[in-house]
């Protein structure tokens, strides 16, 4: 039954306890539930333990007038609450209640095109910045808020499948020539390869493209996860730490970059081509750095695809100047094929 089928008759007789639990009543009982104690509730909300146990008791005396059963109830110094069964399916409920009215809301913000999201890397937040000055008095002017959230490689897809973001700039390995196997819309904006960056001497890393099987040999600094590590998994396996000369993990190409720089750590880094370029030229961290090309053997021949995502269809729900389409046209125009094509000498006759 639809909200407005509703009989009003029906609308005017729901009980005043249930009329009185607020949202946030319901978010304090579902965080208490996740943390076990009002003490530890308080901590995560940023509130006084008073206030928290204040909410838990006015929805417990709502329960029992309701139910005749308490929510919730203490057990004793340093236990644990005990949830009784109506607290349980209060928490479920009050969890599925959150989801649906934020899911609603989002849908709502992006129906309407108020609010857009973008999330970059720290590596692709220079695109957005290619197109912002073009569209930011549109934006003024409409009274349309851009927000960019720095996602990692690694979260972009789980960010944009949960509607997080409306748009990321992002990366992917892909094989040469291929465009990404993922259900979204995609707009490319450049390719490149993987390289080294190294702080060992031309004696113990020749000038000279590395091959897979020497690229074993090599200390290696490796990361714990995310597009670099997709390709050492692709090209050696899922245990390629076992099968590689690993002298440290990393999980920041920053540190990566600190650590040789400082010599703290000598080695190779498998990092891509722009990068490597960025640091010998003094535009990222690492000093005193050589840049090294991977030779024969990898297999499969993989580059790195950067671009734009969007969730699949989703543009084409919306009018021509939604802030959503407003972007993906401004990057479209801005990207490099764009301007490739754009400066192409007209075909003679």
């Amino acid at each position: 039954m639809l909200v407005g089928d509703a009989d009003v008759t029906e609308l005017l007789g729901f009980p005043a306890e249930l009329l009185d639990t607020s949202l946030d009543q319901l978010r304090t009982l579902a965080v208490v539930h996740a943390t076990g104690s009002a003490q530890r509730a308080a901590r995560v909300l940023q509130r006084s333990q008073s206030s928290v146990q204040k909410q838990l008791d006015t929805l417990n005396d709502a329960a029992i007038r309701l139910m005749g059963e308490a929510l919730v109830a203490k057990q004793g110094r340093g236990k644990d609450f005990l949830f009784t069964g109506s607290g349980e399916e209060a928490v479920a409920l009050a969890v599925t209640t959150l989801r649906a009215w934020t899911a609603r809301v989002h849908g709502a913000r992006r129906r309407v095109g108020t609010t857009v999201t973008v999330g970059t890397t720290e590596f692709t937040v220079e695109f957005l910045g290619e197109v912002w000055p073009q569209l930011r008095e549109t934006f003024e002017r409409r009274g349309i808020q851009l927000k960019i959230e720095h996602v990692r490689t690694r979260d972009l897809k789980t960010k944009l499948d949960a509607e997080q973001v409306d748009l990321v700039c992002g990366s992917f390995a892909s094989e040469h020539g291929r465009g990404p196997d993922v259900p979204h819309d995609f707009l490319e904006w450049h390719r490149e390869r993987v390289a080294l960056l190294t702080n060992l001497n031309t004696r113990e890393v020749p000038d000279r493209p590395v091959a897979r099987n020497a690229l074993a040999d090599l200390p290696l600094l490796t990361p714990t996860a995310g597009l670099l590590a997709d390709f050492l998994t692709r090209w050696y396996g899922p245990e390629y730490r076992g099968r590689l000369h690993v002298v440290a993990d990393i999980d920041s190409l920053n540190y990566g970059l600190n650590l040789l720089g400082s010599k703290l750590m000598f080695g190779c880094l498998l990092t891509t081509e722009r990068v490597a370029d960025a640091a010998i030229e003094g535009r990222l961290p690492g000093a005193n750095l050589r840049k090294v090309e991977l030779g024969a053997g990898y297999e499969p021949a993989l580059e790195i695809v950067t671009g734009i995502f969007a969730r699949e269809g989703e543009r084409q729900r919306y009018a021509a100047d939604h802030p959503l389409n407003l972007l993906w046209e401004a990057f479209a125009a801005a990207s490099p094929a764009a301007r490739t094509a754009q400066h192409e000498p007209a075909p003679t006759r």
